[in-house]
């Protein structure tokens, strides 16, 4: 849905991931990953853990299964979906903890009037449980993983279709990630990308900014962020405000 710009000043929108960037819900990802690899008869490794870190669920599935040397019939594979699912959404219902400053910068970026998205991997069902905490009136409109066609992060269609429905271009978008996979994606859409590592490091890049934390993420910093949605990516040198 098209929304008024408020501030010129501003950029046109801000574009949340939530996995890591709000949410620090990837050490709750940990758990039916880990369980589930128990179940199938082997030890998920750190190394494979970290590389579904912000990916989508058919590629978690993929490096699961092939972390076990399991080729995989597709029955199993609706069977693993299935199960995770049910074990996540018990923890989503009750063990879901904000990311440093992620509260506080929610509120004050919608203070100022502009359009917002959630714009996640984690598909419908998971993400209503996780909007009942992190408040649904927060953002304009939502992308989930299971609504783009099979076409999630790190592709950039995901980051298209939330800066489509609320009817911004993207290239003057602020999107806020935390992941290789995510910032990847929202670089690759144009949006600027303001990146919070979370679990992993993510490498520096053109029309990438790299904060600390969501601390002190507000209307000043958005300001300070805007002029930089409108440097070419060829212009580009490292950035850390």
């Amino acid at each position: 849905m098209p929304s008024q710009r408020v501030d010129p000043a501003l950029p046109a929108a801000v574009l949340w991931d939530m996995d890591g960037t709000l949410l620090d819900s990837e050490k709750l990802w940990d758990i039916p990953l880990y369980e589930f690899a128990e179940r199938l008869g082997f030890t998920l490794s750190a190394e494979t853990r970290r590389a579904m870190i912000g990916s989508n669920v058919p590629t978690t599935m993929r490096l699961l299964f092939a972390e076990g040397g399991i080729d995989p019939a597709p029955e199993q594979v609706a069977e693993a979906v299935s199960w995770v699912d049910s074990r996540m959404a018990e923890l989503f219902a009750t063990d879901l903890v904000f990311r440093p400053g992620a509260p506080e910068a929610l509120r004050a970026v919608r203070a100022t009037g502009l359009p917002t998205a959630l714009v996640t991997s984690t598909e419908r069902p998971l993400t209503e449980i996780a909007l009942d905490a992190i408040g649904r009136d927060l953002f304009d409109t939502t992308v989930c993983g299971d609504e783009v066609d099979r076409r999630n992060k790190p592709l950039p269609d995901p980051y298209l279709k939330a800066a489509h429905l609320l009817g911004v271009d993207p290239a003057r978008c602020v999107a806020v990630e935390d992941s290789p996979t995510g910032a990847t994606s929202a670089v690759a859409a144009g949006c600027l990308t303001v990146v919070v590592p979370c679990e992993v490091p993510v490498p520096a890049g053109p029309r990438r900014v790299q904060r600390d934390s969501l601390i002190g993420f507000d209307a000043d910093t958005l300001r300070a962020l805007a002029p930089l949605t409108r440097v070419p990516a060829e212009e580009w040198q490292d950035r850390t405000p």
